[in-house]
């Protein structure tokens, strides 16, 4: 056993020492953002001409150079190249299959310069070019883990409670356009309505929000309350 781990490590020292170098011309063409899936990105970058990749929140992924262009990474447990696409002469990332007899399914597409993925519309406040790319994804796929209902209205409250409110109001109109028969999109926009000091506003909205669920008992206390008033 300890022979085999000792001829695996000379192994793998043999083929990171013998890689070649990746050319000017490589670096160029494959230095850029790769969309992973609808909202993920993988960057791939160079420096003193050995590649790494950033992705999920690792910075510094390091793939092994396995020659011909071809690189492993351990994170990813994929041999990974890049192509072009003779016709649209697009880059891409490309996961090499594990067997001969598989195809060549998973080409993640090079970004250009200025594109953005959603997620990043949305952390740069640009909530409207936010809004039009999670309704492409969900026109191409309504199940897409990227359109979760959950996870908009927690960055939402997250924001309202930094008193962020135009910020919260708009990730809860995102929530409302893609989840429009969903009560709880509509009684967040109302807290958030209320928390801001919109009041009349805010009722509009539980009303919303009791029209697809009558036992909403918060929002009908509110509403009941508020009618009172009248």
């Amino acid at each position: 056993m300890y022979r085999n781990f000792f001829f695996l490590s000379i192994l793998t020292l043999f083929i990171s020492c013998s890689s070649p170098a990746n050319s000017p011309e490589f670096i160029k063409k494959t230095t850029g953002r790769y969309l992973y899936n609808s909202d993920e990105v993988i960057e791939v970058y160079f420096e003193n001409e050995e590649l790494f990749l950033k992705w999920r929140g690792a910075n510094s992924i390091k793939p092994m150079n396995v020659g011909n262009q071809q690189f492993f990474v351990k994170e990813m447990n994929e041999k990974i190249e890049f192509s072009t696409d003779s016709s649209s002469k697009n880059q891409f990332l490309t996961l090499v299959p594990k067997d001969d007899n598989d195809t060549i399914i998973n080409n993640f597409r090079k970004l250009a310069v200025n594109e953005k993925i959603p997620s990043e519309y949305l952390k740069d406040n640009e909530f409207d070019k936010a809004l039009e790319g999670y309704l492409n994804i969900k026109k191409n796929d309504s199940l897409d883990n990227s359109l979760n209902e959950n996870n908009f209205n927690s960055l939402g409250y997250k924001e309202l409670r930094k008193n962020n409110f135009e910020n919260a109001l708009n990730i809860f109109k995102i929530n409302m356009m893609l989840y429009p028969n969903s009560s709880n999109v509509y009684d967040s926009y109302a807290d958030a309505l209320k928390v801001k000091g919109d009041t009349l506003q805010a009722i509009i909205y539980y009303k919303k929000s009791l029209k697809l669920d009558s036992g909403n008992r918060r929002a009908k206390s509110f509403v009941e309350k508020y009618d009172k008033k009248e």
